[in-house]
């Protein structure tokens, strides 16, 4: 079970390192993204209980998301300024690790807390993406998807979270239709950062539905190694989109 999440890591690790040198530009960013690699390593091999939450297994699970920190402010204050894109990208990191926290104790009451965290971070994430092009087919499809999670999901919740359920999905949702709507495949103007968040998005998603099921539904065999092995792949791919837009343009200018 450990071995599939590392097995994972190592995966995305060589794939953006080894990427040919005509697909700028992912490779030159790879070993600034050592500190990630190593730290989600940590997390998998040491796995410590969720039955025993301590600030040391908070700090742990948040070490990755620190290293994305640290990798887009690398970059510099004035990049961040500059690109209000990559900023925003930048803070929803930081609810998302503060909601990392949270869910470290959320048999003690705090997932509500945790829950709030990841709406904000959305929010940041979809206004990072942005409104152009629309793309109202993405977000009709982004509709569909969102609609059939929470149908499922419907019967299974109660309380509080028949509401709070639904709005996350339609934030998460709404999330997920920017990244897709900015790929532009058909247009055929698509670009490595345009592809970087939306796979981002989409394994965001895979990551919080599993997260539902297991906690409303039913029990999901490996979930935890499904849950952060696309949770930190999501994390790292959209933080990638944040510093390559630049680098993309660069390119394009040189050619």
């Amino acid at each position: 079970m450990l071995l599939s999440g590392i097995a994972g890591v190592t995966f995305l690790k060589h794939f953006f390192w080894k990427v040919p040198n005509g697909c700028e530009p992912y490779p030159h960013r790879s070993p600034k993204l050592v500190p990630f690699f190593k730290a989600t390593c940590v997390y998998f091999v040491l796995w410590l209980p969720t039955s025993s939450p301590s600030w040391f297994s908070a700090l742990i699970k948040c070490l990755p998301i620190f290293c994305l920190w640290v990798f887009l402010l690398a970059h510099g204050i004035n990049f961040l300024v500059a690109h209000r894109s990559a900023s925003r990208i930048l803070a929803g990191l930081i609810f998302s690790a503060v909601g990392d926290a949270f869910l470290i104790w959320q048999e003690q009451g705090y997932f509500i807390h945790g829950l709030l965290m990841f709406a904000i971070t959305h929010i940041l994430y979809s206004s990072a993406f942005g409104m152009k092009p629309l793309d109202l087919k993405a977000g009709l499809l982004m509709g569909l998807v969102s609609s059939s999670c929470y149908a499922f999901l419907y019967s299974y919740l109660s309380g509080p979270f028949t509401y709070l359920v639904a709005v996350y999905i339609a934030l998460i949702g709404f999330m997920g239709w920017r990244a897709v709507a900015g790929m532009q495949l058909c247009n055929d103007l698509w670009t490595w950062t345009k592809l970087s968040a939306c796979i981002g998005a989409m394994l965001f998603m895979v990551s919080d539905l599993t997260i539902a099921v297991n906690k409303f539904c039913f029990p999901v065999p490996y979930s935890r190694v499904i849950i952060m092995a696309t949770y930190y792949a999501a994390q790292m791919l959209i933080a990638l989109s944040a510093v390559e837009s630049r680098d993309e343009e660069d390119f394009r200018k040189r050619n």
